[in-house]
Order: C-alpha cells, then sequence, then structure tokens
C-alpha cells in the first residue's frame, strides 16, 4: 500500500471522481503493476517493512483467524510482510505464508515466513491448502476482483477463517489512485465471499480501536 497517498492532503477539494469501469487484467498491465511495485520497495519510507502491532487489523485478524498453533495460514499481497511479520512474532506455532506479485517486494519478508510471488487471480496453491487467510488493503489492486476472491476462497479448507480490509468505495476519490485501483462496497465485497463461504459479514472500522471509524475503511469477515 501506498503510505505517501494515505497520509497525503485529500483531494476532495477537487471534486469526488466518478470510480472507473475496472480494466481487465492483461499481461502487459500484470507486467506494469508488478513494475510498479517492485520499485515501491526500494521505498521504505512510504511502504514500510513494519507496522505498527497496535493497530486494530492486527486485533481483529487475530480475533477472527483464532488460535493458530498448528494451523496454515496465507498473506494475501503480503507486501514486504508487515502484517506476517507481526503474527509470525505472536503465532510462532503457525505456519505463515506470503503471496505477492513483487519478487522484491518478497525479499525483505524476514526469515520463518514461506514466501511465493504469484498474482492474486491465479494464486500458485492447491485447493484447501490453507487453513485461513487474510487481504490487508491488496485486494483493491487485483483488477479482477471477482477471480480473486474466488482465488482466495479456493484455497482455504472448509471451515477455514478469511478476513478481508480495504477501503469503501463511497470514499473513492479522496486520494490518488493507479489506474488499476478499486475500492468496494459492503454488498459487493459480501455477495462475491458469499458464493464460496457459508457466513459471511461485514463492518466498519478505524486503524485504532479507540477512533470512531470515519467509514474509509470497511472489514469482511467470512467463514468457509
Amino acid at each position: 500500500m501506498n503510505w505517501k497517498r494515505l497520509f497525503a492532503k485529500p483531494v476532495a477539494e477537487q471534486g469526488t471522481r466518478a470510480e472507473p469501469a475496472p480494466p481487465k487484467l492483461t499481461e502487459e498491465l500484470r507486467a506494469r503493476i508488478q513494475a510498479s511495485f517492485d520499485e515501491s520497495s526500494r521505498d521504505e519510507e512510504h511502504f514500510p517493512s513494519t507496522i505498527d502491532p497496535r493497530i486494530y487489523h492486527v486485533k481483529l485478524i487475530r480475533e477472527h483467524l483464532g488460535d493458530l498453533r498448528g494451523k496454515r495460514v496465507l498473506d494475501v499481497g503480503c507486501g514486504k510482510g508487515r502484517f506476517a511479520r507481526i503474527l509470525h512474532e505472536r503465532e510462532p506455532e503457525a505456519e505463515l505464508w506470503g503471496l505477492d506479485i513483487s519478487p522484491e517486494m518478497l525479499r525483505f519478508v524476514p526469515e520463518g515466513i514461506h514466501t511465493r510471488a504469484g498474482s492474486m487471480t491465479e494464486l500458485p496453491f492447491e485447493d484447501g491448502f490453507f487453513d485461513g487467510a487474510y487481504a490487508t488493503e491488496s485486494l483493491e489492486h487485483a483488477v479482477e476482483i471477482d477471480r480473486a476472491v474466488g482465488e482466495i476462497c479456493r484455497v482455504v479448507k472448509r471451515g477455514g477463517k478469511i478476513a478481508i480490509i480495504d477501503k469503501n468505495a463511497e470514499h473513492w476519490g479522496r486520494f490518488e489512485t493507479p489506474e488499476w485501483e478499486r475500492w468496494f462496497s459492503r454488498k459487493e465485497l459480501e455477495r462475491l465471499l458469499s458464493k464460496h463461504c457459508r457466513t459471511v459479514s461485514s463492518r466498519y472500522i478505524s486503524y485504532w480501536e479507540d477512533v470512531e471509524p470515519d467509514g474509509l475503511f470497511l472489514a469482511w469477515l467470512a467463514a468457509k
């Protein structure tokens, strides 16, 4: 995720932009997305390797996935592994995997966490390989969102848990975004997850548990 963009001055004074129709994930676009994140891997200031372990995203993921001892968990679009790093420290008996389109980002993932380069729309894992999976502000870069959600659900075994945290489409236009990025409505991802999962819920969240959500971030929690 682009931290510079997240904390930059909003562009609301320019007027809220209408969300564009999503492009197709062509090989050319996939290569451009990878190149963009490969280049961003050199920017530690705005694409950090670590994140404050106190943020609510971490607590929510751990609470939803439950006891991870002896479990195999996938961080989808892990970047430099900032969330996987925290889970690895706090859940040492779990087997953690990080998937990202950028091999350069994966070079920063700490030892002890398995990594695999690949696309969210074609996850290089067999059916039901994981006990749980999460995607934190990464699904927005998948382009073909329905395929990516289907792939995440496919690689999680029956009874496993899935958590997706991303931005709310109702706030589209608050920040400059690359042409491929998409944000989501509550109902859109609930519908896509419901195709594969027996229970799905969503809620507004903030980075900090004691800060009232302003509607920018949503969390979708599912059980397959």
